[in-house]
């Protein structure tokens, strides 16, 4: 059985008529006799009743037409669904992100995206830059919103650019009642909530380095993997945190957002592998041409 029998059954089906049938295909009626006797061989029933004026469908006939003319649109439209996913017009994208970019350069990204390819599904996993570095480069993930680590020191196998640069502002809790800008060299021994340098070692550097040339010791109380869950330990009131100035976004009762002296600068980028020819990717960094200015 080929595709040319489903569309010989369904000319039949349609007109009732072999003659009809053939002119429409563009074929003689004999071939086209054979090819449905040959196709009601395969299936082991008969598809027509015929007479040498009448022509009919058989239950059968009547109940498969449907799902014939059903595979043969999808067929057809098999060269366009091609098209479509040679241009990134549809299929997947997996992205994942840091937490920090959730407040800043992913929403707007995930947004433009969405409108220029609607048709595109997007698969969001939100991971630390240390987890998602591992998962582009196993294909994975198609591409991943990072803290780069310093120099951009990342494998030669993944191309890199920069999404956002933004100033660290302090995180503290509003009983504190500290104004800024706040020299940390004015707080002494401030106890600091903090990512652990085993997820995010760039992040966490550029605290701890901030801290320690403003003249303080670094005293981490607490430690999380997710900025909510920082935020949150802050709102109890258990120290502050240095965070992008993007989480003036997430406003959370107990909390307030200080500018700080001098700040330290946060850079976020987006990661791919070299070699990845992917559509759908082609469009995400189509979008990132040119680097975002940071968040207002």
């Amino acid at each position: 059985m080929d595709i040319r029998q489903y569309r010989h059954f369904a000319a039949v089906a349609e007109t009732l008529h072999f003659g009809r049938a053939a002119e429409r295909l563009g074929i003689t009626q004999p071939p086209l006799s054979q090819s449905i006797l040959a196709l009601e061989k395969s299936l082991g029933a008969t598809l027509f009743a015929r007479t040498k004026r009448h022509v009919e469908l058989t239950a059968l006939g009547q109940q498969w037409l449907p799902h014939v003319r059903e595979a043969l649109a999808a067929i057809d439209a098999l060269p366009d669904m091609a098209q479509r996913l040679r241009d990134g017009e549809t299929g997947r994208l997996s992205l994942s992100f840091v937490s920090t970019a959730d407040y800043s350069v992913l929403p707007d990204l995930v947004r433009r995206y969405a409108e220029a390819f609607p048709d595109v599904e997007i698969q969001l996993v939100e991971a630390t830059s240390d987890v998602q570095v591992p998962a582009v480069l196993a294909g994975e993930r198609h591409a991943g919103i990072v803290i780069p680590p310093p120099n951009r020191a990342l494998p030669t196998a993944l191309e890199y650019r920069r999404l956002v640069s933004e100033p660290l502002v302090a995180a503290t809790p509003s009983g504190w009642s500290l104004d800024g800008p706040l020299d940390l060299g004015a707080l002494p021994d401030a106890p600091l909530v903090l990512f652990p340098r085993t997820v995010a070692p760039a992040f966490h550097d550029l605290v701890t380095s901030y801290v320690a040339a403003r003249g303080q010791p670094v005293r981490i109380v607490q430690e999380a993997i997710q900025m909510q869950t920082i935020i949150s330990l802050v709102s109890a009131g258990l120290g502050m945190a240095l965070v992008p100035a993007s989480l003036r976004n997430l406003a959370r009762a107990g909390v307030r957002y200080v500018d700080l002296v001098d700040p330290p600068i946060l850079e976020t980028g987006l990661v791919w592998r070299r070699d990845d020819t992917t559509p759908t990717l082609g469009g995400l960094l189509g979008l990132v041409a040119e680097p975002a200015s940071a968040p207002d």
